[in-house]
């Protein structure tokens, strides 16, 4: 209500009462002009009725409901479900119009709007998180993969020569196959083994980048949070060498602005060298669903060709949700999260070692790895072939879930490329390991609870090993697992 609705109240309720409510409102409304102000995440969360005041003000902006509106397009943002459309706060036309997903939309002011504020926000989320130089970004409601594509199919019109994406070999299927949907071939650089850590080859990316040719390499396509023993790439000295070299830089980035480290190494590779746009997961980061991404980078004028090369409208769904999160949160809200997972990551690495010392195990040593863990299976390889994929398929009957189990020599072939090792980063990794992760949102009984359930497969398997090697002078097969918990 306006003001002038509120002195109308007045004439029906004690002017008192009115005049406290009216209070209570702009409470509220103080809230929202301080965001449009700023255009900053508030240092402090807003309650839920905060949220929906301002999610309804900017719905009822939109033309699909404005009262007596008159859609004769095909397009009029009409939807058949009321559920649905309290699903989406009735903000229907989505962001963006047919040749810019950031464009404003004159059917949807309140939908621009949202989509406006919410890339701000996640621009100061991202300084806040460590890259205090990044000059745009956007969301883009695809998930990470798909959106590696969008900047390589952008960086094809800068570099129309070119075939090449060099690629610090990381054993994940949606980074490799977004170079293959864009049309490029990737050049595969294989890991270097550093102790137990997997680290970048620089002279094999070095000597790529000369055999090739410059001219007929669209760009450096490296990798910050990834499964340890893999560690992330050496983002300085790839930026200097692209810099060198002027060959564009795109960084994957999925689950990496929770990470201080990370977002360090991003910050400092665009420092003295070149990075052009960096990708994260919304999802790994923020603990929404899936199905969004961001695009980063410190050329303004290259995000926004990113932005433009992104056909048609799109979903508010991703925006909208990381918006609402971010609100609830807070600037304060978001940093404990990152604080608790960085205290976590050292209580799972001081349980994964006590663990694996029971065991006859060893926590492989990883430093440069600030969210991934692994452990070594070397025991149960050695009691039992088929020991390290049942132990896998044994935690996740157990409901533990995202636990990591990589035996030895798996090979895989994607898009006519094989990968032998395959999960393991490497063609020849020593050891079968398992991974855990601290990420976002983890919290201690997570830990616990998989640490016991961990010990007590580990034991079950063991105890199956031994009792088949004892009963049969013939190779021993692991039995399948029907036990319960």
């Amino acid at each position: 209500m306006n003001s002038e609705n509120f002195t109308l109240g007045e004439k029906i309720v004690s002017p008192s009462y009115i005049r406290q409510g009216c209070q209570a409102r702009r409470s509220h409304e103080q809230l929202i002009r301080h965001l449009l102000e700023q255009g900053k995440c508030p240092e402090e969360g807003w309650s839920e009725s905060t949220i929906e005041l301002f999610l309804n003000e900017l719905a009822v902006m939109d033309s699909n409901n404005f009262l007596g509106n008159c859609g004769v397009g095909e397009r009029e943002g009409r939807v058949a479900s009321s559920l649905v459309a309290r699903r989406h706060y009735r903000l229907i036309h989505g962001i963006g119009r047919s040749g810019d997903i950031a464009a404003i939309q004159p059917k949807a002011a309140g939908s621009s709007l949202l989509n406006k504020l919410t890339n701000s926000i996640m621009l100061d989320i991202l300084k806040l998180s460590g890259v205090r130089s990044v000059a745009s970004c956007f969301v883009v409601p695809m998930a990470t993969g798909m959106s590696l594509t969008l900047c390589f199919l952008t960086l094809r019109h800068r570099r129309p020569k070119a075939r090449y994406i060099i690629w610090p070999r990381i054993d994940q299927k949606s980074c490799f196959k977004a170079m293959i949907t864009a049309g490029f071939e990737p050049v595969v650089v294989e890991n270097v083994l550093e102790v137990d850590e997997l680290r970048t080859d620089l002279k094999a990316v070095e000597h790529k980048i000369e055999e090739l040719g410059a001219e007929n390499i669209l760009c450096v396509h490296s990798t910050t949070s990834c499964f340890a023993p893999r560690v992330p790439d050496r983002l300085e000295e790839l930026a200097a060498m692209c810099s060198k070299y002027n060959i564009p830089h795109i960084v994957n980035n999925a689950y990496g602005v929770q990470s201080s480290k990370c977002m360090h190494l991003i910050q400092q590779g665009a420092r003295v060298g070149r990075i052009d746009a960096f990708v994260q997961s919304l999802d790994k980061n923020f603990m929404v669903p899936v199905g969004g991404a961001i695009i980063a980078g410190f050329d303004e004028s290259f995000i926004q060709e990113i932005s433009k090369m992104y056909p048609g409208r799109a979903s508010a769904s991703p925006s909208l949700d990381v918006l609402i999160t971010l609100l609830t949160l807070g600037a304060n809200g978001y940093k404990k999260l990152l604080s608790e997972r960085k205290e976590i990551y050292s209580f799972l690495a001081q349980e994964l070692k006590r663990l694996a010392s029971a065991h006859g195990e060893r926590l492989l040593h990883t430093p440069h790895n600030p969210i991934s863990l692994a452990m070594s299976l070397d025991g149960l390889q050695a009691g039992c072939d088929k020991a390290v994929t049942q132990l896998g398929s044994m935690l996740f009957t157990r409901q533990v879930s995202g636990a990591r189990v990589i035996p030895l020599g798996k090979e895989q072939t994607i898009s006519g490329h094989t990968f032998r090792g395959f999960m393991s980063h490497s063609e020849v990794y020593p050891c079968p390991y398992l991974n855990a992760a601290s990420a976002v949102g983890i919290t201690r009984e997570d830990v616990t609870l998989c640490i016991k359930r961990l010990d007590k497969c580990l034991k079950t398997l063991k105890k199956e090993g031994t009792a088949v090697k004892s009963s049969s002078p013939l190779p021993p097969t692991c039995q399948e697992d029907n036990t319960g918990e």
